[in-house]
């Protein structure tokens, strides 16, 4: 399939997921009645805007809260216990992170796992520093060099020393409750004029299902540009993360990884087995252009090696605390 092809459904992937997420808070605010009191009660701009942060902060933070349980079902993450594997390759890849996280200054060592996939790929996850997770594919691990997999491991150590996967879930949170708060105020206008009367107190009596509609509708436009703004923060992160990478296990290695991956991607598609895949949490992102690169996850493999290679880096980085 063509990059054309692809980056359409990855889009709409990545856009669908945020706009299923605002219209599951907004059934359950209609279900439990939240929705219909604060029409009743007339649009009290402040109440509204606490129960927007509440239940968009909260979706977010229970994804969060089970992102490492999500990440080893769909993925089929195996978590390596070091006292109990008997392969000597496993062993070594969980001293590697824990050396790498100690260097981080983590006082929590992560879980260290692997998945079954032909892709280069690799992933942190988790709630906060003390309860990460840190996998990789067996892909990555058999068509890597050592030094170009401690380039990997070096930049899923720094997303959790960033404290990356908290920022994210507040950056997100916070898009949910714009969105729904956005979307009640446009909603509450919008059936005001068309009833003609712009005075909320009296147009109780206006469609509640008319107004839940427009509000769906709204949620969902507003959720596109919504996940541009996360996007571009995503991305950010990822010029954050290689830095951070670069730091701790030597900007070398962290490029040959970055090149590693360049060189995958350059592959003909019918050798490629990373065709099919959506770099959602994951470590590399093809080339995209137009309105396609606003919803990238990460940034191109050859801007993320130039702006590594023109990076000024610290000798003791240091890492928010999360």
């Amino acid at each position: 399939m063509s990059d054309f092809m692809k980056w359409p459904k990855r889009i709409l992937l990545f856009v669908g997921t945020n706009i299923l997420i605002v219209l599951t808070l907004s059934i359950l605010a209609r279900v439990t009645g939240l929705d219909a009191y604060l029409y009743r009660s007339g649009m009290n701009y402040a109440s509204l805007a606490v129960f927007c942060l509440f239940w968009g902060m909260g979706g977010a933070f229970i994804s969060l809260g089970l992102s490492r349980i999500i990440a080893k079902m769909s993925m089929g993450v195996k978590v390596i216990n070091p006292e109990t594997e008997n392969h000597p390759a496993l062993r070594a890849l969980v001293g590697r992170v824990h050396d790498l996280a100690r260097k981080a200054g983590l006082t929590t060592m992560p879980e260290v796992g692997y998945y079954e996939s032909p892709e280069l790929n690799a992933f942190a996850t988790g709630p906060t520093r003390n309860r990460s997770l840190v996998a990789v594919s067996t892909g990555l691990l058999n068509r890597m060099s050592d030094d170009e997999v401690d380039g990997v491991l070096a930049h899923e150590i720094a997303h959790i020393a960033n404290g990356d996967m908290v920022t994210m879930t507040l950056i997100q949170g916070v898009m949910n409750a714009f969105v729904m708060f956005l979307a009640r105020i446009l909603a509450f206008a919008i059936t005001n004029a068309l009833a003609g009367n712009r005075n909320s107190e009296d147009n109780r009596g206006s469609s509640p299902f008319m107004q839940y509609m427009i509000v769906f509708v709204l949620e969902m436009v507003l959720s596109v540009f919504a996940t541009m703004v996360v996007m571009a923060f995503s991305r950010w992160r990822e010029y954050r993360a290689d830095a951070g990478g670069a730091s701790l296990a030597g900007r070398p290695k962290m490029v040959a990884a970055l090149q590693a991956l360049k060189r995958n991607y350059q592959l003909p598609p019918s050798a490629e087995p990373e065709a099919a895949s959506v770099a959602t949490l994951k470590i590399s992102s093809r080339r995209a252009g137009g309105l396609a690169r606003l919803f990238l996850s990460h940034p191109p493999l050859d801007e993320r090696i130039e702006a590594l290679q023109k990076a000024q880096l610290s000798a003791e980085p240091s890492y928010a605390r999360f």
